[in-house]
């Protein structure tokens, strides 16, 4: 029987910065540290609304000076890296190492530790980030996750217009719903010493899935007969563009899309870390379903 490593109780002294607090997967992650009674702060770009029983601090985790004040009476922090350079990374070392007496940061499960250079700028600044973490002795616990379940809430502009959900092809993954990789994320951050391992730890969902699969999946959660159609990559550049993204992440979207090989690689990370097993993108869109109505 798998061993599962979840922590059943926050230690009483426990305080989290959470990066991203406001996001799909950060919120999912400062709700459960709350119900587990551990204090929490957010860190986020833009002001959000309050949140029982959350900290907010509004700024940019590039900022030195933002990052420190963050950090003062925090026992753990959870990273998410929102650049495409690693370089920025390095100003703020010096406040990590400073303060941060455990650090977990959020990887991609495409990273491929045998390569020199990774396939992509996305899984590249990952990469780059895994290191410069470790070479600043911080001693980070790596959570590489596949692709979040949430990243189709990007599709519901399209599905208000009609029946086909129009993007570049992505290669197969093992999609992993963010709650799953909010709930092992939970684990890293309280788990007691060294018990839990730095990893890294690979989080996936318990099948894998084109992006075809993801659509009909969606479509027999609504009702509706929807379908998925591939487009050229000079196509979905324009599209992204027209939609206002912006230039240096449309055209790493579009890097991956045509460079990041398939996956079919499906872990049993999450029932380690949690306790149970990964819950299946179909049960995902049924679960949220409503908001693509």
């Amino acid at each position: 029987m798998t061993e599962t490593l979840r922590s059943e109780r926050a230690p009483e002294t426990s305080s989290v910065l959470v990066t991203g607090a406001a996001g799909n997967l950060g919120r999912e992650i400062v709700s459960r540290l709350h119900a587990r009674g551990v204090r929490v702060r957010g860190l986020d770009r833009h002001p959000v609304d309050a949140r029982p029983g959350v900290e907010s601090v509004v700024g940019d985790v590039t900022d030195a000076d933002v990052l420190r004040a963050s950090l003062v009476g925090v026992d753990a922090v959870f990273l998410m890296w929102p650049l495409l350079d690693s370089a920025p990374a390095r100003t703020i070392l010096p406040e990590l190492t400073g303060a941060a007496r455990r650090l977990v940061y959020l990887s991609s499960s495409a990273v491929d530790g045998s390569r020199a250079r990774q396939t992509d700028p996305i899984v590249q600044v990952h990469a780059d980030m895994e290191a410069l973490l470790e070479d600043a002795g911080l001693r980070p616990v790596v959570l590489r996750s596949d692709t979040l379940a949430s990243n189709v809430r990007g599709w519901a502009a399209q599905l208000r217009d009609g029946d086909v959900v129009a993007g570049p092809e992505i290669a197969r993954t093992a999609v992993v719903d963010e709650r799953d990789v909010a709930a092992a994320a939970v684990t890293a951050v309280l788990a007691d010493g060294d018990r839990l391992g730095r990893g890294p730890h690979v989080l996936t969902g318990p099948e894998v899935l084109s992006r075809a699969d993801q659509v009909a999946d969606l479509g027999a959660a609504l009702g509706r007969r929807l379908r998925f159609e591939a487009v050229p990559a000079d196509l979905a550049r324009s599209q992204m563009l027209a939609d206002g993204r912006p230039a240096a992440l449309v055209e790493a979207l579009i890097a991956a899309a045509k460079h990041r090989p398939g996956s079919d690689r499906v872990t049993d990370t999450v029932e380690r870390l949690t306790g149970r097993p990964p819950g299946t993108f179909a049960q995902w869109a049924a679960d949220h379903a409503p908001e693509f109505r």
